[in-house]
């Protein structure tokens, strides 16, 4: 099963819907739509982490979607996560240069948060 990284604040960041306002219930807001949604729409089956830090930290966990809060940088817990992907394929999705040179160099593919469906 594939494992898909959402950078968490990256992708709310890319929406101006007011987030701002309320960091962790746009993360959970994010995290509803891709246990309802799944990921892109190529690849799959997916195994799905969702990032979370900062004033994003708390939001639980659902069925289908794993919470994972970064103690620190979200970037390099989710450089992490593709690295220790265990051999299997691994997509991270974020709008981040920085971010996707750093995954890309594991061996991880990366797409835009446009890619996500919902």
């Amino acid at each position: 099963m594939e494992l898909l990284v959402v950078d968490g604040a990256n992708v709310v960041g890319s929406v101006p819907d007011g987030w701002w306002k309320d960091r962790r219930g746009a993360a959970e807001r994010l995290r509803d739509r891709l246990a309802a949604h799944g990921g892109p729409p190529e690849g799959g089956p997916y195994e799905i982490v969702l990032v979370v830090e900062g004033r994003a930290r708390g939001v639980a966990p659902v069925p289908g979607v794993r919470v994972e809060e970064a103690p620190g940088s979200g970037d390099d817990l989710i450089v992490e996560l593709a690295r220790n992907a265990a051999g299997r394929p691994c997509l991270v999705i974020t709008a981040d240069r920085e971010l996707r040179r750093r995954v890309e160099e594991t061996g991880a593919r990366c797409a835009g948060p446009r890619s996500l469906p919902g």
